[in-house]
């Protein structure tokens, strides 16, 4: 019993007995701190996907955040045909289901890809000869939508600053910019392109997002059956959001009868000399312009002061550059 103090007393906290406990103790707890993360976090690529970008300073004009989007449903997204820079873009508008579904919808069941968006064409037709040319800078999408022209350039390299006010069709850009893989590339803004900044009453179509617009006439021209929802949207005019340092290549601008607006909205990116200058495409819908109190005439006369002197015609949209 004289001894029984010494086997009774606590070990030293540094013995070696206790160091051989702690080593694979503390590698249990790292590995449930580990999976803990995981957990939180599932796929650590997609936060890196969807990271918003710097590259530029947008001025107080901050970017959507796909990650922080709510997840759009059903997501139905397929390859579109026939372009030369394959890309994939997710659907917005899915008809009245299961009565008339969407066309694209039917095509993907019969196992062919999305019809060809025309402008998803004409974007990768201008960019080529530019790229061809040694050409860089942004393509500025006004009235994305769900991203056919946005992922035409970007699928090619280009970076991409897309402005949409709907916020449906935002969530199926996120898609589009997670399935192509262009996180690095696109940067969304929650926004409708203008000549002032602050909001604007907005008027959206319930089953036909791709005709939302400014004007209510404008929304309703060609489907007049639909129900209307106005909202307040934020409006953000070109000049406020790219510096004068970034090369901008291409505008295309797609806004049912307010491009106008937009136009004057981006008077310094416009007024730049020569090659610097973008080249434009923007829908001249004369009927939609009339909606929102706007001309052809009035748009061609604006973009003649800034330079623009040849301009085609190709369908309801008029190509302008400072170049002959």
């Amino acid at each position: 019993m004289a001894n029984a103090w010494k086997r009774d007393k606590s070990s030293p906290i540094f013995s070696t007995r206790n160091l051989l406990l702690f080593f694979p103790i503390s590698l249990l707890l790292l590995f449930f701190f580990f999976l803990s993360t995981r957990s939180s976090n599932p796929n650590p690529n997609f936060t890196n996907q969807f990271s918003l970008q710097s590259l530029t300073p947008f001025g107080f004009a901050h970017p959507f955040d796909c990650f922080k989007c709510p997840q759009s449903y059903p997501v139905i997204a397929n390859v579109v045909e026939g372009v030369r820079y394959p890309f994939l873009y997710s659907l917005a508008d899915l008809g009245s289901l299961p009565d008339k579904p969407h066309k694209n919808i039917v095509r993907m069941l019969k196992g062919k890809p999305f019809r060809k968006p025309d402008i998803s064409v004409t974007i990768q037709e201008v960019l080529e000869k530019m790229r061809s040319g040694g050409k860089d800078g942004y393509v500025v999408d006004v009235g994305a939508n769900v991203g056919m022209a946005s992922f035409a350039a970007a699928v090619m390299g280009f970076k991409v600053l897309a402005f949409e006010p709907v916020f449906e069709n935002l969530q199926r850009i996120c898609d589009g910019v997670f399935l192509n893989r262009v996180g690095d590339r696109v940067t969304v803004f929650e926004a409708a392109a203008s000549d002032q900044l602050g909001n604007i009453t907005f008027h959206k179509l319930v089953g036909r997002l791709d005709n939302s617009a400014v004007s209510a006439t404008g929304a309703k021209l060609a489907f007049k059956s639909n129900e209307e929802i106005e909202l307040q949207v934020r409006s953000i005019p070109l000049n406020e959001v790219i510096p004068d340092s970034e090369r901008v290549l291409l505008i295309k601008i797609d806004v049912q009868g307010w491009e106008h607006h937009v136009l004057r909205g981006a008077s310094k990116i416009l007024s730049r000399k020569g090659s610097e200058a973008p080249y434009l495409i923007y829908e001249e819908d004369e009927r939609l312009l009339q909606a929102s109190n706007s001309s052809a005439k009035e748009i061609r006369e604006y973009l003649s002061s800034m330079g623009y002197h040849h301009c085609s015609q190709h369908g309801t949209d008029a190509h302008c550059t400072k170049e002959g």
